[in-house]
């Protein structure tokens, strides 16, 4: 007779503490399948939670913390955990960027819970998940195009952006402040290609937010 499969082991990070218990006790009733190891507030918590790394976390966009999501996700996906995506807005620029930063989905917050076990039981498989009616904004989203940045571009623009100085962009990736600089050079320039002016650190961070590369928080 089959072993039966190890339950997902899964962790939750958002700082709306009602929406956090709500969300656990939820996911506890609904699905027997998932074991909930891990219910947060914050991104360091999660960090230093002793059940850390899980099979898969939900991660709220919205974490008011000044780290850029694309570094967390990193961080993750190098910890071998798959990330799905929670907000409670759903905005085309901010979906697309979460996904080419790395997340496997995105949910909006009120999705029923039913949808909610479905995208982790896809996530823990390493598929990606993302709703018809996002699929259908995405779809429908304008057609002007912002840039194709690399990862590490996306990265340096958000840290940029979100006030850092060249020098602490440089250390926090761990490169150097000219390659940050050349990094920086070749990001406005991709942008004024596109039509876009982003010659000032102000100019940079708008286009930023609005690109979904940075959080209007961050």
């Amino acid at each position: 007779m089959p072993e039966p499969a190890a339950p997902i082991r899964l962790a939750i990070v958002d700082d709306h503490r009602m929406l956090l218990g709500a969300l656990s006790e939820w996911l506890r009733g609904a699905a027997p399948d998932i074991q909930l190891v891990a219910a947060v507030p914050s991104w360091s918590e999660l960090l230093a939670h002793p059940e850390f790394p899980a099979d898969v976390v939900l991660l709220d966009l919205d974490l008011r913390d000044n780290i850029p999501v694309s570094l967390k996700l990193s961080m993750l996906k190098s910890a071998g955990v798959q990330t799905m995506l929670m907000s409670t807005y759903s905005e085309p620029a901010v979906v697309r960027e979460a996904l080419n930063a790395g997340a496997l989905g995105y949910l909006v917050k009120s999705e029923p819970v039913e949808t909610i076990v479905e995208a982790i039981r896809a996530a823990r498989l390493g598929d990606s998940y993302i709703t018809p009616e996002l699929e259908t904004t995405l779809a429908d989203a304008d057609a002007v195009q912002a840039p194709k940045l690399s990862a590490q571009e996306r990265r340096v623009m958000a840290l940029y952006g979100a006030g850092q100085p060249v020098k602490a962009v440089a250390f926090q990736l761990g490169i150097s402040e000219e390659t940050a600089k050349s990094y920086l050079k070749r990001i406005r320039e991709k942008y004024r290609v596109a039509g876009y002016d982003v010659g000032t650190k102000v100019a940079l961070r708008k286009r930023a937010i609005a690109d979904g590369i940075l959080l209007q928080t961050d």
